[in-house]
């Protein structure tokens, strides 16, 4: 029946009447405003009640009430109420069956004006605490509030098991001009699943939408919302406290990546819980001397594949591993232990899954209108629109979320450079100039801006971190300098050079010699983290053993020597897990890691090494305090390109015992002259050939005395032992 609907307050003119397009909108899901018609109204109860037979008021110290049954619509009834006070409904069913509930519809309004007002203008930086679901006492009675962003929808309703999936049975209440829908339904348990039921702007019904800021969801491949609980008690008040100094540009960083669904698995091929990785992945990550961890996307997703990089519900830790509680107790055992969490987050774009964001209330309200704009065509998602407030405004509230309800203590932004550019992996005529004609995503650049002046200015003692492939300027620099404002960003080109020679036979290596040294030129022009990540050892990149030449041993000598390469370059590092004991084969989020592997001596070896990297960059502070400053950096050798050798001092503060770091990146033993920067005693304290990781223990029988010999541009030298396919460490003893 394609009836208009007529406003509430018509038709309730007269006490107990309503008009029949009213009645018949009601009874259709078709009402615009049901508020305005069913509850108390004038001295009545009106109640739609499907599957009544009949139905009465139940007020308190008063006999029950029958309703009135509406002729044409037999599960709408009217009936006069004894006072203004609090009232239950009692229904009686065809077969017999009575049952006792609050009505929904008595309920007033739980959002503030304050609360309309910012949303409205797109400055709630806190848009978790009124969207979504929320376990409350309303009005004396416990239940669920519900409130979502939905403007330009005809119809928005609450619907799940508790109402049969029924979206007549539950719409919501519009606030205004906001867009923002909202509804109370009393009784309602956490753990319930939900998801909205909207009709579009032309009466069209959606598929079924999941809560853009739920908290909790069902297991996948189902996808619904759940009510969860996200408050709780925190016990690290120490960690929070002091971890700013954790993350200054002067601090030793060192971040394990992990994938949590293929870390390890349990018995069965089962993932592992929240609460089994925070003894088992937390224990093991400190054991390695890491200071933080870094999560892969745990924001919910539907597709194991995409390894969470497509995110649906960006407001809830994946169920995967457990709940939200579950997830902050896992935060808080690590904060405990001294390690921080970092959380891979996706702002760039999102899935076209039908419940998720796109065309959400019937319009591209989320994202784009124009595919130029809106759709990635390498990853077949859809891209937000930054230039709507309100969708700034929910990627900003959702970075601020996940720092300040879970404690994390950073955040790394994927794929930005997708969002800093609009012609990202486009050809001409595939995408629309920016006002003033060119490439720059002027309304991403400024989101990036908003997030991280709110992130630092909100939440003390945070990091964020860029993934971030080109030169955009400024990147790490702050927003009131003219930066995107983050503390810190990845040195892709570092990655891609060193790597490109590392696979290199080593015959070839001198032909390549400064891809190994390019990065000194520009490693000041940003805070970088040199990152070894998930991304190099999958999709036939091989995994990191199997990128490097030669067969048996010296595969693992050149990974030996390239990893302490990257501890002593210049910069904060990173490292995908397997890649820390040589993995043979590439990742694979289906299965655990191949810790099987650690009982052959050569990836236990790797393993060590790693470990005691650790250890010497955390204990020297040369290696550390001066990563994004020139004055910590001096070439020692950096052209001998014939003998593939490179010499390098780092340097910390006045006083600090330097460092000399001597690479032979051939499999040919060298006695080789090296210039030091100070003379004396200087200590051989790491040598990658050593047996403890697999070498064969060549080296310098615990270190060198300099002579006055100048060498190097340096006053004093000394004759050293460069292993094969080797990275030496010395300290000034």
């Amino acid at each position: 029946m394609a009836k208009k609907a007529t406003t509430g307050k018509a038709a309730m003119a007269v006490p107990g009447a309503i008009s029949r397009e009213v009645a018949y909108a009601i009874a259709e899901g078709r009402h615009a405003d049901p508020f305005a018609v069913l509850g108390p109204h004038d001295g009545r109860v009106n109640a739609f009640v499907p599957g009544a037979a009949d139905l009465r008021i139940l007020c308190p110290g008063a006999e029950p009430v029958l309703m009135t049954r509406d002729a044409d619509v037999p599960e709408l009834f009217s009936g006069p109420l004894a006072d203004a006070g609090p009232y239950r409904l009692r229904a009686r069913g065809g077969d017999g069956t009575e049952w006792e509930f609050e009505d929904p519809f008595r309920f007033g309004p739980v959002l503030g004006e304050l609360d309309e007002y910012l949303l409205g203008e797109g400055t709630h930086k806190r848009i978790w605490q009124v969207l979504g679901a929320h376990l409350i006492t309303h009005q004396g009675v416990a239940g669920t509030h519900f409130a979502v962003w939905a403007p330009n929808a005809q119809r928005v309703s609450v619907v799940g098991d508790f109402n049969i999936w029924d979206g007549r049975r539950h719409p919501m209440r519009k606030r205004g001009a906001t867009g923002v829908w909202e509804t109370f339904i009393p009784d309602l348990p956490e753990g319930s699943t939900y998801k909205y039921e909207i009709r579009g702007p032309q009466g069209q019904v959606l598929p079924l939408k999941a809560d853009p800021v739920g908290f909790g969801s069902e297991h996948a491949p189902a996808n619904g919302s759940v009510v969860r609980r996200i408050d709780g008690e925190w016990l690290d008040d120490y960690w929070m406290q002091h971890r700013a100094a954790s993350h200054a540009i002067d601090a030793a960083i060192s971040i394990y990546e992990v994938h949590l669904g293929s870390w390890k698995r349990a018995p069965g091929d089962r993932m592992l819980s929240y609460l089994e990785l925070a003894d088992q992945l937390v224990d093991y990550v400190i054991d390695m001397g890491f200071t933080h961890i870094e999560l892969m996307p745990i924001s919910e997703y539907p597709f194991d594949g995409s390894w969470g990089y497509q995110p649906v519900g960006l407001y809830a830790p994946t169920v995967r591993h457990g709940t939200p509680s579950e997830f902050r107790a896992m935060v808080d055992a690590a904060h405990r232990k001294g390690l921080g969490i970092l959380l891979d987050w996706v702002p760039g774009h999102f899935p076209t899954d039908p419940h998720g964001l796109g065309r959400f209330d019937g319009t591209a309200l989320y994202e784009h209108q124009d595919p130029r704009e809106g759709f990635h065509q390498d990853w077949n998602t859809l891209i937000y629109n930054y230039g709507r407030v309100e969708v700034s405004n929910y990627l900003t509230s959702n970075a601020l979320y996940w720092l300040e309800e879970y404690h994390l203590d950073g955040l790394r932004v994927d794929a930005v450079a997708s969002m800093l550019y609009r012609d990202y992996s486009r050809q001409a005529g595939q995408w629309v100039p920016n006002k003033d004609g060119g490439r720059e995503n002027y309304e991403a650049i400024a989101l990036l801006q908003r997030v991280n002046v709110a992130a630092y200015g909100e939440v003390p003692g945070i990091v964020t971190i860029a993934e971030e492939s080109t030169a955009f300027p400024g990147v790490s620099r702050p927003v009131n300098h003219g930066g995107l404002g983050f503390g810190y960003k990845w040195n892709m080109g570092w990655m891609n050079d060193t790597l490109a020679y590392m696979q290199r036979d080593p015959v070839y290596r001198k032909h390549h010699h400064h891809q190994m040294t390019f990065s000194l030129h520009y490693a000041w022009s940003e805070n970088f983290i040199l990152p070894i990540s998930h991304d190099e050892v999958v999709h036939g990149k091989k995994s990191m053993i199997d990128k490097m030449p030669g067969l048996g041993g010296e595969k693992f000598a050149n990974l030996r020597a390239y990893y302490g390469f990257m501890w002593t370059h210049p910069g904060k590092k990173l490292m995908f897990m397997g890649c820390e004991f040589a993995q043979g084969r590439e990742w694979n989020h289906n299965q655990s890691l191949d810790w099987h592997e650690l009982d052959q001596p050569l990836h236990k070896g790797v393993q060590n090494l790693v470990r005691d990297l650790n250890r010497l960059y955390r204990d020297t502070p040369a290696l550390h305090v001066n990563d994004t400053r020139p004055a910590g950096f001096e070439w020692l050798e950096a052209n001998d390109a014939e003998h593939s050798v490179f010499a390098y001092a780092r340097k910390g503060h006045v006083g600090d015992p330097m460092v000399a770091v001597a690479l032979n990146m051939t499999p040919v033993e060298r006695r080789y002259r090296l210039g030091f920067p100070a003379p004396g005693q200087w200590d051989e304290v790491l040598n990658t050939d050593a047996a403890a990781y697999g070498g064969e223990n060549r080296g310098n029988m615990g270190g060198v005395v300099t002579e006055a010999k100048p060498w190097h541009g340096q006053p004093q030298s000394a004759l050293v032992t460069l292993p094969p396919l080797s990275a030496v460490i010395f300290r000034q003893g």
